[in-house]
This record gives structure tokens, sequence and C-alpha cells, in this order.
């Protein structure tokens, strides 16, 4: 993945703005057109917020948003590959010029749950592309963004993260998607502290368990799962979460 310039980027130390109304609010959502990212953008929709529902395919996301506007949303589907760094500088464009603002990012495109893996045996090349979406993916798209909050001194980033990346967490299966989450993790942890007092939270929820096509059948309901993450997305400014971990609103440990 290569770096790529936005140009106007302001300074990340601007004042905090007051917290702009949720029919005023323009989020972005990865892998929103199915499981998770799309109940994500279903209760996002549900607040009033105008949500842009990233899939890396158009027709798939399409079809997710038409769904969500039946039941009264402002949602539209908008192309997303989060590792193609040409798609995501085209999207932060088309951003910029069609709503001048982002005030909500959800990276939620995640893959590679490699249940059956050990870290002794593992392919290094699955590794490579769980890091590719899951760490640098969030990353990049995150860089091209910040520059749209930090325009109006607001915005709201939040990392869908999984309690098997925290530290301490037991366990020797999923290596590749746990190694991918730690990094995300810590990659959360940075962006928060250098961008603390600036109007812009940045934290990260597991969303536990949940019965997705990558979680499988038997966990949590969906609509439990995105809650947390809706919750960390509609953050007041005060008081100030910034740099923390959740599940179902409360810290959990690093």
């Amino acid at each position: 993945m290569n770096a790529v310039a936005f140009p106007g980027r302001p300074s990340r130390r601007r004042a905090a703005a007051a917290d702009p109304e949720p029919s005023q609010r323009i989020a972005l959502v990865s892998g929103g057109n199915r499981g998770l990212g799309f109940e994500i953008s279903r209760q996002l929709a549900a607040e009033g917020v105008t949500v842009l529902l990233g899939a890396r395919r158009p027709l798939a996301g399409e079809k997710a948003a038409r769904q969500l506007r039946r039941e009264g949303g402002n949602v539209i589907a908008v192309p997303l590959d989060v590792t193609s760094t040409q798609c995501v500088g085209e999207l932060a464009a088309r951003i910029d010029g069609e709503y001048g603002r982002l005030d909500i990012l959800i990276n939620n495109a995640g893959a590679y749950f490699d249940v059956d893996n050990q870290a002794s045996s593992v392919d290094l090349g699955l590794v490579r592309q769980a890091l590719e979406t899951n760490l640098l993916g969030a990353w990049q798209l995150t860089e091209a963004m910040l520059p749209l909050m930090q325009r109006h001194g607001y915005g709201r980033i939040v990392n869908v993260s999984s309690g098997c990346g925290a530290i301490d967490s037991d366990g020797s299966s999923c290596p590749a998607y746990r190694v991918s989450k730690a990094a995300l993790n810590s990659h959360t942890r940075m962006l928060a502290a250098e961008l603390a007092g600036s109007g812009i939270l940045v934290n990260a929820v597991c969303p536990g368990w949940v019965a997705t096509d990558m979680g499988g059948h038997g966990g949590r309901p969906v609509a439990e799962g995105a809650a947390g993450i809706v919750w960390a997305a509609m953050l007041p400014s005060r008081p100030a979460l910034n740099g923390s971990f959740f599940r179902d609103r409360q810290r959990i440990d690093w």
C-alpha cells in the first residue's frame, strides 16, 4: 500500500467545536453492506445521521443502502476498498466536494478470522493480508478522512476491534486476526493521544462474538454488538471519552 498525500491538512490542535445535531452529521461506515457494518449503518441512520455506506462491491452496497432507505434512513452507497489507495483518495475527494465535512468514521471492514490456524504454522501470506485490511486499511482510511474532521474541530473515529486482540487475552487460535487487531488497538491509542483536545475522539470497540458471516452461528444478535459501536460514534464532547477500549459501553483492558 503506497502512501498518498491529501491536500489541505489543517493543524491537529484546532480548537474543538460544539457538537452538531445528529441530523447534521455525516458518517462513513466501511464494510457497510452486510453483517455488523450493515447494522451499524441502520442504527446510525435511525439516529438521523446521514450514512455513507462503504462497500467493495458497488451493486451490493446499493442494494443494502436501498433497503435502509426504505426503512426511512438517509443512506448513500459509496464504493470503498480500504486496501486501495486510489479508491480511498477518490472517496475523500468526493466527500469533501459533496459534503465538505465528515463527522463519524467507523473502521468496520475486517477479515481473516483464521480460527483454525496457529502461530507456529500459519501462512505468513495470510497474516500480511490480515494486516493489510484490518490494520493498514483502517489506518489509510483514517488518514484520508481526518482533514474533513479537523476542518470543523469535531469528529468520532471508532475502530471495530476484538477482545482477542487484547495483549493479555488467552488463546492461540486466530493468529493473523489476533495480531492485526492488537496492532489496530495500538494505533487507536497513538492517534487518540495525538488528537487529544482537538474535538476528535478516537476509540476502539469490541462488539463481542456476533452472529455474522465471519463470526458464525451461535453468537449474540448483531444489533447488540452494533449498539456499542454506535454509542461510541455518538459520544458527547463532555466528558471526552478518548483513547479507550470498550465493550457494551464499558471500558475493557487493552
